[in-house]
């Protein structure tokens, strides 16, 4: 029966691994001989397995010592883990990026210099087009809904629309904040759209606000930060795939309506380990609830818990633990 063959480890480099476990007694030689392969071969294979920190020097210049595959597995899956946050990472400040940049390409010139795009600075004629927006519709509404609870009077005012659009044949994905999942009248509402046909599923963070029909048409608030300031319309092909990218990347990554939280290998929520990357990244505890869709007291209670998780008595050594421990994606100084 084959063993699968851990990240990182070429077929060579796995086969002198093996050798070294099983013939601890053989030197750099030793192990050339038994594979029959090369000494520099061999060698190079013996420097990457300590890059891995799957083999040890012992003192003589010509053997080395294998890593029990229980510390070797662990290391490899750490590096692994350091690098999906690594990764995870740089897609949230790509998603951040393209959401600015909409909000630039939105806002810096006057409609009528750029083809495809309108501005709509009155927040009735904004409502307006969304209903309008949604009764053309003939294949797909995506949307994204950030800011954590919605309002009851926006769901009662949604939802005669949103029934006769998913009663259409009309497809509709949303994705919502994290924090929604603790609150019944939202939680209710996202039901109502899973019961009529409608997808939902959730998110930490948001990058903007946005609805998506039928893959042509666009709206997005001029200001992601104030939606007070008016919305846009858009319809350029180029803009209009960017925003379905976005849209599709999050979807992915989102967690389905109905599945229970997940945790990571440190025990962390989605939702905990943005916390902490936003307050990393110098944010206020009031600042970083509203990314999150949470009160100030909700981050303030989040805090707490986790620094009891990390027996720390200040933020300022919750920060050092964190660091030591991983949890935002650096590998653990630890031994």
């Amino acid at each position: 029966m084959s063993v699968p063959r851990p990240l990182g480890l070429g077929a060579f480099d796995e086969a002198v691994y093996r050798t070294m476990l099983l013939h601890p007694e053989l030197d750099t030689r030793g192990i050339a001989g038994l594979l029959e392969a090369p000494v520099e071969d061999v060698r190079g294979a013996l420097d990457h397995l300590a890059d891995l920190a799957l083999t040890r020097p012992t003192g003589s210049a010509d053997r080395w010592r294998a890593v029990s595959p229980e510390l070797g597995m662990a290391t490899l899956l750490a590096r692994q883990e350091a690098e999906a946050a690594r990764h995870q990472q740089e897609i949230e400040r790509s998603r951040s990026a393209m959401a600015n940049l909409m909000a630039d390409y939105a806002s810096v010139n006057a409609p009528a210099n750029l083809p495809g795009v309108e501005l709509v600075a009155d927040l009735e004629e904004v409502r307006d087009r969304l209903v309008q927006l949604a009764a053309d519709a003939a294949v797909e509404v995506l949307s994204f809904a950030p800011g954590g609870p919605q309002p009851p009077q926006v769901m009662e005012a949604s939802r005669a629309l949103d029934r006769e659009t998913l009663e259409r044949g009309v497809r509709m994905r949303t994705v919502y904040q994290d924090s929604v999942r603790n609150d019944p009248a939202t939680v209710q509402y996202a039901r109502w759209l899973y019961g009529l046909g409608g997808a939902v599923r959730t998110a930490p963070v948001l990058p903007l606000r946005m609805i998506l029909v039928d893959n042509a048409t666009a709206i997005v608030p001029i200001d992601p930060e104030d939606p007070r300031k008016g919305a846009v319309l858009l319809r350029s092909p180029g803009v209009i795939a960017a925003l379905r990218a976005l849209f599709e990347q999050t979807w992915e990554q989102s967690r389905p309506f109905g599945e229970s939280v997940q945790r990571d290998p440190h025990g962390l929520t989605a939702q905990e380990r943005e916390l902490l990357r936003l307050l990393a990244e110098g944010l206020t505890d009031e600042r970083a609830g509203q990314r999150l869709g949470v009160s100030l007291r909700t981050v303030r209670r989040m805090m707490a818990d986790l620094m009891v998780r990390m027996d720390a008595r200040s933020r300022f050594q919750a920060g050092i633990h964190v660091a030591g421990l991983g949890w935002l994606g650096e590998p653990s100084t630890h031994r």
